[in-house]
Parts: structure tokens; sequence; C-alpha cells
């Protein structure tokens, strides 16, 4: 895409990648965009990087506004390879007079890169840049989602570039979330913080708390994904205040994997029995891919889970989506599981001990089946799904 300019002087000249499917296990089945920024006052600053893939596309942008060797300072927000890849192409050529990052930040690519040679210009918590006619702040952002990460506040024109906050996989031709359909821009928003901040909550709310209390002015939220926030800025900022909290409404996932269709039958009946004043979403790992499962899970206050055995463990999609789960560590959940087997009967304990890992709340003893649900089985799932119903709205 090319260059926009987004206030006076300031641009987004980052790229466009159409056709990214996977982000380390994270189905980015809508593409991405790597932004970068390119601010002007009496020096030009370029904040953060592209992929390296994207280094030649990233210098055509910069040349469509100004000499890149006119650039007086790079400033990284991120050291992760999709915002800092294509850094010593850039460096090379452009020869900036200042590479502004934390500490940790330096640190960070020092070890990605090992370059002593670069220049390297320490900031700490609260620094402010002055450029000429604008002014920038710089706060940390500690484990959102890297232990380095920085936003950069321009002062003047109330713009946050917020590195990987607020940020979406989803490529797009627009650029401002007023220009796109507000429920993909929120799901695809949802998404993204699922999968890659809901491990680190803590950090989300002790940043924004710490930005709420300094009383900044915010006309636009620049991520370094997806779409740039113009149009109501405040809104993403009180989702992620609700993502943070853990708050969840009254819904129940159940995720499920099945060999020979025991399984999918004893997930039907927890489904009956859910429906009433509970919003039910079905999670078939055959079908469903691990990234989406998890954007459900996000709000949700019960997560049910089922699967048949194989080989004296859990299917291997059930296996999987545990680890994936296991390390995002969704908060305030109830906790229910049910299955089949062959001749181990150890589905439930095996579930259940993934989810006191998770600390759930673990509604019931289970319901676990030898090769085929008869009717009472079934029925056992029903009333399993009604005991968890009544404790989601009991709650």
């Amino acid at each position: 895409m090319k260059p926009l300019e987004i206030k006076n002087g300031i641009y987004s000249v980052g790229v466009v990648d159409w056709n990214l499917r996977d982000f380390h296990g994270y189905s980015t089945e809508k593409g991405t965009s790597f932004n970068a920024f390119l601010v002007k006052g009496e020096k030009t600053v370029l904040f953060d990087t592209v992929k390296a893939d994207f280094a030649g596309q990233l210098i055509k942008n910069i040349k469509e506004i100004i000499d890149p060797i006119n650039i007086d300072y790079i400033v990284v927000n991120h050291a992760e390879m999709d915002h800092s890849g294509a850094l010593p192409v850039v460096i090379e050529l452009i020869k900036p007079k200042k590479l502004i990052c934390t500490k940790a930040c330096k640190d960070a690519l020092m070890a990605h890169f090992h370059r002593d040679d670069w220049p390297f210009e320490i900031i700490k918590e609260g620094d402010i840049l002055d450029i000429g006619g604008k002014t920038i702040q710089f706060f940390g952002s500690a484990m959102i989602h890297w232990p380095e990460s920085t936003v950069s506040y321009l002062r003047e024109d109330k713009i946050l570039i917020s590195n990987d906050i607020f940020g979406q996989h989803w490529a797009t031709s627009e650029r401002f979330d007023d220009e796109v359909e507000p429920g993909e821009l929120y799901y695809q928003a949802t998404k993204y913080y699922a999968n890659i901040f809901m491990p680190t909550s803590p950090a989300v709310r002790k940043f924004l708390d710490k930005l709420s209390k300094l009383n900044l002015q915010f006309d636009i939220l620049a991520p370094d994904h997806g779409l740039i926030w113009r149009k109501n800025p405040s809104e993403i900022w009180k989702k992620y205040g609700s993502w943070a909290e853990g708050e969840t409404k009254p819904k129940a996932v159940i995720i499920y994997d099945t060999m020979w269709g025991s399984t999918a039958k004893m997930a039907a009946s927890v489904a009956r029995g859910l429906s009433g004043g509970v919003v039910i979403k079905l999670c078939d790992l055959k079908n469903t891919h691990r990234s989406n499962v998890i954007t459900e899970v996000l709000d949700a206050k019960a997560v049910i889970l089922g699967s048949s055995l194989m080989n004296g463990g859990l299917l291997p999609r059930m296996a999987d989506m545990l680890c994936y789960m296991k390390g995002l560590r969704p908060s305030h959940k109830i906790g229910a599981a049910f299955g089949s087997y062959g001749w181990s009967n150890t589905v439930v304990k095996l579930l259940n001990e993934a989810m006191e890992e998770m600390k759930f709340q673990i509604i019931g003893e289970g319901v676990s089946t030898q090769y085929v649900p008869d009717e009472g089985t079934l029925n056992q799932c029903l009333q399993l799904g009604e005991q968890v119903r009544e404790s989601i709205l009991n709650v």
C-alpha cells in the first residue's frame, strides 16, 4: 500500500501482508499488516520497521515522502522480528544519528543482530524527545507482550504509537477503523487479544491504569498491526480494560474432538442441557482452529471439554488445544468434562487435571462412556449441561 498521512507530518509507511496464514500457531486467515510510522518535525523519526521480507517495500514507501538518508532517528518500540527484521537493511541505508530504545530493547536487539556498532541511545520511562515542532514521550509497556515493549506518545498530535497494543491481524486496503465493518474489526481485535495478550493481562491492567492516571488525550491509537483507531479510540481502550480484568458473560464454550462420533453425540447433549439464557459455542477441533477457539474462550464463563482416548491419552487435537490454552492462561472459568473410551476409563480424569492446572472451578463429576453412548449416558450429558448452566446463571 502507498504511504498515508494520518495527521499533519505523520505518515503510515508500513506494508500489508496479504498472504500470511500462520503467526506462530495463530491462524491469520485474513493476513496482517506490519505498520511503521514516519514523523516529520525539524528532525525526522521512523518508528519501527517491518518484517525482513518487506524491507524493500518499506523503503519505497519512505522514498515517496522523504529521501531516507534525511531520517535523523529510528525509534524501536519492540524488538520482535516482525517489527525489527528490516532494521539492518534500513540502518545501512539511512545511517541514523540515533537508534532510540530502552536498555531492555537494546539487549534484545543485540541478541538478535549482534551489532554493537549501531548508534544506540537509551531512553527511560517518561523521557521526552523534542524533534522541533513535535515532542515524543516514551512509556514502558513491559510484557505487553515482550519484556522490552514501549509505546510512543506524540504530545501535540495526541497520537499513541502503541506497538502491538490495540492491533489486529487483518490485511485490508482500508487504513482506519471507521472505514471497515465494525463487527469484523472488533472480532479481529478480540482474537488478537485472546491469542497474544491474554496471559499478560495483569501487565495490560497496569499499563492502562498508568496512562489513565496521566490524563493523556488520544485522538488516534496507531498499532503496529491492522487498522488505526481514530473514530472513537476510547471504545477499544474500554475493551482492553474488560478483557484484562477477565470479565465474562453467560457463555459456554464446548470444545471437543471425536474419533468415531461418540463424543460428538455427547457434546450435542451437553449443549442441549445448556440451552436457555446462555450463549453456547460448539467447537469441533476437526473444523475449528485453536486460535478461533481461544477467541471464544476469552469472555466465556464456562469451558466444557470433551474427548475420546487414543493410546491411553487424549486425542492429539485436544492435547494440542490444551497445551495452547495453558500457555494463554484464561481466568475466571467454570469447567466440566465428558468423553468416551475403549478400555481405560481415564478421559474425564485427564481433562479435569488439565483444567485444574488452569485453576478452573470444576463442575460435576463429568460423564464418560465406553464406546457409544446410550440414552442413559446422553441424559447424563444433558444433566451436566444443565448443571453448568445453573452455575453460570447463579454466579
